[in-house]
């Protein structure tokens, strides 16, 4: 894929296709082809609340035009200002269309959210950051086994412990 006239670009594209309107899809392009189909897509889901929330407090709860401040706390309370006003109007309008509670509504979020376990992202950056310690020291692998399990005596237990889950798991 090449944008104008600069170097081409790897890029993905995933198209969707609207299961009740079979003439209305999307295509979704994505520059990292390492990705699954079903992650791109998972991912654009996620990120399209994300962009909705920002044109809703941009659009129409002016968090770009009424704050002409320069000061950064007067720009930071501003914007907790129009976050809080945007949270009202969601619980409120939550309260109108949905029977499920607050309490509901948040756990619903945290299981769509959550992707990577703790232990799981702890063992990711613990093998991230070994690889790196081998690669820049050139140290042997008993070496490297030794500074592992030198690092990891050095950690709070609660991470010891969810490095041990993540072994488990692997």
């Amino acid at each position: 894929m090449t944008i104008g006239k600069g170097d081409a670009i790897p890029a993905k594209i995933v198209c969707v296709r609207n299961k009740s309107n079979k003439k209305d899809w999307l295509a979704i392009v994505c520059t990292d082809t390492g990705l699954s189909e079903e992650e791109i897509i998972r991912t654009y889901g996620k990120r399209w609340g994300i962009e909705v929330f920002f044109k809703s407090c941009k659009s129409y709860l002016k968090l770009a035009k009424e704050c002409r401040s320069l000061s950064y706390d007067a720009l930071n309370a501003h914007v907790a200002v129009i976050f809080t006003r945007y949270m009202m109007l969601s619980v409120a309008r939550k309260q109108n269309e949905d029977e499920k509670t607050i309490c509901e509504l948040f756990f619903c979020l945290m299981d769509e959210m959550e992707d990577i376990t703790f232990s799981q992202s702890m063992r990711i950056i613990l093998d991230a950051l070994m690889d790196t310690v081998a690669e820049y020291f050139h140290i042997t692998e008993g070496q490297l086994a030794e500074f592992t399990a030198s690092f990891i005596n050095h950690l709070p237990r609660y991470m010891q412990d969810a490095l041990q889950g993540a072994n488990a798991s692997a």
